[in-house]
């Protein structure tokens, strides 16, 4: 089978395709037939050595993917040949708190073998069927952006009807946060320093666009915005300085922090959270439990995920790359090899 793989060494060079054995599902195994995977932060910071520098190459990268099921190892009745599933980004976290060692040891894309090949491997467990009205293409962007505002939203906070939700930027998981948010009731304020991008955020539901590159001080256009009280919840996509976080809370409210786009040297004084009961919760995407709540609320909205561009096969390093450039609202998807 084709597969893009890392070889040799990290970096965006070292990318390439190569012919791979095409793997057999063992017993409790699936083999799916990959027909779109869609592209996170993470998946560059792979590539780029960042995530697991000691991680043995050649490596698979790609982390999301949607397609159908080719085959079934012994025992498998989950699913069938056939079936069209997207993958699980932590194949070992089916519902409940997670075992940390297993978790991490099951993540797709690193250290697991990733999903831009012709075929993935997935545990029986970890492939869930996705709503019928997606295309293939709109299901893989689900099961780490889509997951990832779920549980930001819904499963660590109570975002509900009248919630103020505040969302950093424009990317995959702040795209899924502004449709969920507002099916849920809420009116979302959204931030960027891109006055295109805070359009094209508005199209997709939110309700109110925060200039940064004008108003750096964006905490106090939310309170402004609120009346003085505040958000229910700001999505921090950026990780870096985390007190325009806290300070845009209601009293009572909560920080979702989803990864380090902004870097690894979060910095929060801690007196402004006390007095404010801020609650700051680390997002780590979520569970297949999560995730099969999160499809039944697009299929019952018929939400469509927000993609920004799509990319063929042979040109997946480019849309690697376009992940650094970050002038996409929404998710960059790659096809599937052709047959």
């Amino acid at each position: 089978m084709k597969a893009w793989i890392i070889d040799g060494k990290f970096g965006l060079d070292a990318l390439r395709v190569a012919e791979r054995e095409t793997p057999r599902p063992r017993a409790g195994e699936v083999l799916v037939r990959v027909r779109a995977a869609s592209l996170n932060s993470r998946d560059l910071g792979v590539v780029e050595g960042f995530y697991f520098p000691a991680q043995p190459l050649p490596l698979t990268p790609g982390s999301d993917a949607a397609g159908e099921v080719a085959a079934v190892g012994e025992g498998v009745t989950r699913v069938r040949p056939g079936d069209r599933v997207a993958l699980t980004f932590q194949q070992a976290w089916i519902s409940g708190r997670p075992d940390p060692a297993a978790l991490h040891a099951s993540t797709l894309g690193g250290p697991r073998e990733g999903v831009l090949a012709e075929y993935a491997l997935a545990d029986a467990e970890g492939v869930v069927r996705y709503p019928e009205h997606l295309t293939f293409a709109e299901a893989s962007t689900l099961p780490i952006a889509g997951v990832t505002a779920w549980q930001a939203l819904f499963t660590e906070a109570q975002v509900g009807p009248g919630s103020v939700v505040v969302v950093q930027g424009t990317g995959g998981v702040a795209a899924f946060a502004i449709q969920l948010a507002r099916v849920a009731g809420a009116r979302v304020i959204i931030t960027s320093r891109s006055a295109a991008k805070l359009e094209r955020a508005r199209a997709l539901g939110a309700h109110d666009g925060i200039d940064t590159g004008v108003e750096p001080a964006w905490d106090e256009r939310v309170l402004a915005l609120t009346g003085g009280t505040g958000a229910d919840v700001v999505v921090d996509v950026a990780g870096g300085d985390l007190r325009r976080s806290v300070n845009a809370l209601r009293w009572g409210g909560q920080v979702s922090l989803v990864g380090l786009l902004g870097g690894a040297t979060a910095r929060l004084e801690v007196v402004p959270s006390l007095l404010r009961r801020a609650r700051i919760q680390a997002i780590s995407v979520g569970s297949r439990e999560m995730f099969e709540a999160l499809n039944r609320l697009v299929a019952l909205h018929r939400l469509r995920p927000a993609i920004a561009r799509t990319y063929p096969f042979e040109r997946a390093n480019e849309a690697i790359a376009a992940l650094r450039a970050g002038d996409h609202v929404g998710k960059l998807v790659v096809e599937g090899a052709a047959a």
